[in-house]
């Protein structure tokens, strides 16, 4: 099995590459004859990035003219993963961080939402994550709900998804809370269904937990709930795998995001990796194929993906959506068509301009104490937001004409 599935491209979004083919009168049996002649991909691989490409065209022309999406990070988590690299707190070390970290995290949004009523934007998706947003509790989420409501007109908002990834943190007054809320589309992740592995990398709950806070969810009158898996997690065969992905699809996610495992510098894993059972690629590549397949027959298709460096395989993370639920925040961030403005600790804001294809990025510092020590600073970064024409590095409209 070829241990280089994508040939050539190296630190590349290849349904990026597919979309400008798209967009520039290809085929796509000239599109896929790009992929596998000029760049050495395989077939699978060249179909996948088309199909993504084609999953965007609808999105994007249905985009707002002057469209923005928020983001906000929440960087407590109830335990730090073995794989994870992100900054986060573990709940109790962190607990007594989490009132001052949402009260400056409040002035950053009314701060950011004089910005966005200034550029003439409008907000066209909210994505809260992390971490684990729901490792505050309900009445810290209901503050910072209610302060977003209360700053930014969310009045024409087409998707607001918060992640609930960790079903130790999900109770029924949280669920209710995002509800109350206008939150329509949540993340459940349990990675693996396996007992054993949860236990290896780190998570506090059971299958079963996974189960019940899905049951309990769909009570609270979610419907739109997206579950994310990890092929290749250490010590994991494909036995293992499918029957992670068979008892994730029994719970009927709209949404199925298939990662493969990334050995991350600043990752546990990283750090006493000869500790650890690695998947070897040829492993990970049949966990996403059979992925792939047992998806599609479930009537789930792609239509995002990207890839990280060190990843089992060379190989790459797709999300799979049944028809009509394709998360669009995932296709403006991954796809980079859409100005990102980021709020919180560790945020990163992306500025598109479509008529350049010029991306400026604008960092929030990654520390929970330093973010609020340094909150002034975080603020004034985002000036620069207002220093253009109005309007001008928002508008889409150059980009649709190319397609």
């Amino acid at each position: 099995m070829n241990n280089n599935p994508w040939g050539k491209l190296t630190g590349i979004r290849p349904a990026k590459i597919a979309t400008k083919l798209l967009g520039s009168g290809k085929s796509d049996e000239q599109v896929i004859d790009y992929f596998m002649n000029e760049c050495g991909t395989e077939y699978n691989k060249a179909a996948l990035a088309l199909e993504c490409a084609r999953a965007l065209i609808p999105a994007r022309e249905a985009m707002y003219e002057n469209g923005v999406s928020l983001y906000i990070g929440i960087p407590f988590c109830p335990s730090r993963c073995l794989y994870c690299s992100f900054v986060t707190n573990g709940t109790k070390q962190a607990a007594r961080l989490k009132p001052a970290y949402v009260e400056a995290l409040k002035k950053e949004i009314a701060y950011t939402a004089g910005i966005v009523e200034k550029i003439g934007c409008v907000v066209e998706t909210v994505y809260i994550g992390g971490g684990t947003p729901t490792s505050l509790s309900s009445e810290l989420l209901d503050d910072m709900l209610s302060s977003l409501e209360s700053r930014f007109d969310l009045s024409r908002v087409k998707e607001f998804t918060v992640e609930a990834g960790r079903p130790d943190t999900i109770d029924e007054q949280k669920l209710l809370t995002l509800k109350k809320h206008n939150v329509d589309r949540i993340s459940i992740n349990p990675q693996t269904m396996n007992d054993k592995t949860l236990r290896l990398i780190g998570r506090a709950h059971s299958a079963q937990d996974i189960r019940d806070a899905m049951a309990l969810a769909r009570s609270c009158g979610f419907d739109d709930i997206n579950m994310d898996v990890i092929a290749g997690l250490p010590g994991e065969d494909l036995d293992m795998f499918r029957y992670t992905l068979e008892e994730v699809e029994k719970l009927d996610p709209t949404d199925t995001t298939v990662h493969t495992m990334s050995v991350k510098r600043s990752s546990r894993l990283h750090e006493y990796l000869s500790l650890y059972d690695l998947t070897d690629g040829e492993t990970a590549a049949r966990m996403v194929e059979f992925a792939a397949d047992f998806l599609s027959e479930r009537g789930k298709r792609p239509y995002y993906m990207y890839r990280q460096k060190n990843q089992l395989g060379n190989l790459e993370n797709v999300g799979y959506a049944k028809p009509g639920f394709a998360s669009l925040y995932n296709l403006y961030i991954m796809e980079e068509i859409q100005t990102i403005i980021s709020m919180g600790c560790g945020g990163v804001t992306k500025t598109v301009d479509r008529a350049t294809d010029r991306i400026e990025r604008i960092f929030n510092v990654k520390e929970p104490k330093d973010y609020i020590e340094r909150l002034d600073e975080m603020l004034h970064r985002k000036d620069v937001l207002t220093g253009q024409e109005p309007n001008s590095r928002f508008r889409v409209s150059s980009w649709r004409r190319e397609l």
